[in-house]
């Protein structure tokens, strides 16, 4: 039986317990995508992540990400998890503070930099567009927001690999107070291939974040995520398009996971060229051994 290295870390995540869980299996050579489609379905998180060793000079290293149902080209919170896993295992260092991510989305490379005294990864996002831009009485979304009091901006499709319809509330109260329909969001999601609702508020003054956002999933599975460094990028993308951006510099912090448990903080960039930048804190909370393969 092969050991391999494994660690599960909680990702944009201040401390332990209130991000997003996500299990890394180093040295993962010799391991078939059956083998990885089964160890992601025993772990029962929602991404497991296998880190081979990089190509050629261009990368730091190889990565393939699996859902407990099927593999994922691309997430925000597996590659911010998962760099931080391959430094703590000394698997590669930044260069010029950067680390090159190899996966199916393509080479992406990742930013490592203090924040007021605190280590912080984030990725760069494939670039996002805008599919549709929607007025509220749209037909399809009725059922879904027909009775949430919304915001200023209209509803709107991204595409960003993955699409998502952003829909802003009134306030923040609105938002953390919403009761999805579940039934209604699955609908939307399936007849538009969407991955679902992302709804999202400014922020109550004084506090440590400038927006509140949920995630609600309704294409497969039904679930809100506890923190999506992905769909956070797509929002960013959107209000960069608007000039709606909030915080300064470009650059600002999003609340989510609240309503479900988890008390996440993730830190989005909008850069000079327009490209998005997700991240955050990683906590290591599992550190052992895979006895798999």
């Amino acid at each position: 039986m092969t050991s391999r290295r494994f660690l599960q870390v909680d990702v944009f995540s201040p401390r332990p317990g209130c991000g997003n869980p996500l299990a890394v299996v180093l040295d993962a050579q010799g391991l078939g995508e059956a083998d990885m489609q089964a160890i992601a379905r025993w772990t029962k998180l929602p991404e497991t992540t296998f880190v081979f060793p990089a190509q050629d000079e261009g990368a730091s290293y190889r990565i393939r990400m699996f859902a407990p149902q099927k593999e994922v080209p691309f997430a925000g919170h597996p590659s911010v998890g998962t760099a931080f896993a391959v430094m703590q295992a000394g698997l590669a260092q930044p260069r010029d503070g950067l680390l090159v991510q190899d996966g199916i989305a393509g080479r992406l490379p990742l930013r490592v930099e203090r924040v007021e005294g605190v280590e912080q990864i984030s990725i760069r996002v494939p670039r996002a567009s805008v599919a549709e831009v929607v007025d509220a009485d749209d037909r399809r979304l009725q059922p879904v927001i027909g009775h949430w009091p919304l915001g200023a901006l209209p509803p709107a499709l991204m595409d960003g690999g993955r699409k998502w319809w952003l829909v802003e509330l009134a306030d923040e109260a609105a938002l953390r107070g919403l009761a999805p329909d579940w039934d209604a969001i699955a609908a939307l999601a399936e007849s538009t291939g969407a991955m679902g609702v992302f709804a999202y508020a400014r922020a109550n003054p004084g506090q440590p974040f400038a927006l509140a956002v949920r995630a609600f999933v309704g294409n497969g599975r039904r679930f809100e995520d506890a923190a999506s460094g992905a769909a956070n990028a797509v929002l960013a993308a959107w209000l960069d398009h608007r000039g709606a951006l909030p915080g300064q510099d470009r650059r600002y912090v999003a609340s989510q996971g609240r309503e479900v448990g988890f008390d996440a903080l993730l830190a989005l960039q909008v850069d000079a060229q327009g490209e998005v930048w997700s991240g955050g804190q990683v906590q290591c909370v599992v550190r052992g051994e895979l006895a798999w393969g």
